[in-house]
């Protein structure tokens, strides 16, 4: 099994940063899912729906939704089975819970997400 753990997530205030970071089963089924598919940081603010908000391929191309572009930066450490998300000049909007997943995601691999509150 795949299981996807999300941590770094907080209070910070506007304009701040922060890191997240997202570590995936070192096993054979988490260090399989990181060799050959896409990854992305998705987030879910209070009466909204989950959106996929930065991607990365194998390749390490990033795509990111025009909300965050130029703000965030997604990485991905394959032999760590990591994938980070740098949030930069972060705003009250940025608020949610974020996840990590595949891309597109699979259900089965939601995490419990964590936390980023933007406010003053």
């Amino acid at each position: 099994q795949v299981q996807l753990v999300e941590s770094g997530g907080g209070l910070v205030h506007p304009g701040g940063s922060q890191r997240l970071s997202c570590a995936a089963s070192r096993n054979i089924f988490g260090i399989t899912v990181f060799s050959i598919k896409d990854l992305g940081w998705y987030r879910q603010a209070p009466g909204n729906q989950r959106e996929l908000v930065a991607a990365i391929s194998l390749d390490g191309s990033t795509n990111y939704t025009d909300h965050v572009k130029g703000r965030f930066t997604i990485s991905r450490d394959n032999a760590k089975t990591m994938v980070y998300l740098q949030m930069n000049n972060l705003k009250p909007d940025d608020t949610a819970v974020y996840y990590c997943n595949t891309g597109p995601a699979t259900d089965r691999y939601w995490g419990q997400g964590t936390q980023v509150t933007v406010s003053s």
